[in-house]
């Protein structure tokens, strides 16, 4: 009777599903970033219409030597800080009075969305002209674009908590303070975290708009003093620095939510 041969083991594939999404991110910068250094040159674009990549690197050179741009860059990734934080709390703050009461909702609900429909650029240069030429004007406005999504993804996400699991935890005793902490709240954190991510890149947006309304310093400035003096390039620096700062605010989010709500798998899959 032939023996058995023993089975050999399941060989694991030498690149990974995270490895390969990794090479073709960066294969598809790597083709970015060639497209921008010699399409404008194929394409007889001057360097005042759109610089190549090796160009705005010269620049961000120079603008790290002489015109701060450090100082700027961190100048307005405080502000973005600033604003993020302070929007989400007031968001969060908000979202769970008004789902806990729906009288206040119905109150409150048309002036919150009239605040939302109001164009936040048109209230900048009121915030310049009561607070002056500082950082708080650009925080304001920053705080008032993160409200809302936070404010709507959470109300929406107590709205719709199991009250099956409410009144499981109320067979146990628990009070009014137990019942938020151990159901509602939990039952919130996904949502909480989804308009988390929308606002990380809000708040890059909103500061942005207070220094380009306003500002004589921060990267909204820097790229005004560009413009004016028709240098694209520093333009273009400027707009790099402030993805750059959009990026990693979203970056630490998406961190965060994962620590977070390990036990969720979307939490463990999801990038964007």
């Amino acid at each position: 009777m032939p023996t058995p041969e023993p089975a050999v083991p399941a060989r694991r594939p030498a690149i990974t599903e995270k490895a390969r999404t990794v090479c073709g991110s960066l294969a598809l910068l790597v083709l970015f970033i060639a497209a921008w250094q010699w399409g404008p040159g194929l394409l007889g674009m001057p360097e005042y219409i759109l610089p190549n990549f090796m160009q705005v690197v010269r620049e961000s050179v120079v603008m790290w030597n002489n015109a701060q741009l450090l100082q700027h860059f961190g100048i307005t990734a405080m502000e973005v800080v600033l604003g993020f934080f302070f929007g989400a709390l007031l968001g969060l703050a908000v979202g769970v009075a008004l789902g806990l009461s729906p009288r206040a909702e119905a109150m409150l609900s048309p002036y919150i969305l009239a605040l939302q429909i109001a164009p936040k650029v048109a209230f900048a240069p009121l915030f310049v002209m009561w607070l002056g030429y500082t950082i708080y004007p650009k925080i304001i406005v920053a705080v008032l674009i993160v409200f809302f999504p936070i404010m709507i993804n959470v109300l929406s996400a107590i709205r719709t908590v199991d009250p099956d699991m409410v009144n499981l935890v109320r067979t146990l005793n628990a009070g009014r303070w137990q019942i938020f902490q151990l159901v509602e709240f939990r039952s919130a954190l996904p949502a909480l975290f989804s308009g988390l991510r929308i606002a990380s890149t809000l708040s890059v947006i909103g500061v942005t708009v207070g220094e380009l309304v306003g500002g004589n310093q921060g990267l909204g400035y820097l790229l005004v003093d560009g413009e004016g003096q028709g240098n694209t390039a520093a333009v273009f620096v400027s707009i790099v620095a402030l993805t750059l700062i959009g990026v990693v605010t979203y970056g630490v989010v998406v961190w965060a939510e994962r620590r977070v709500l390990h036990y969720l798998p979307k939490a463990n899959t999801s990038t964007v």
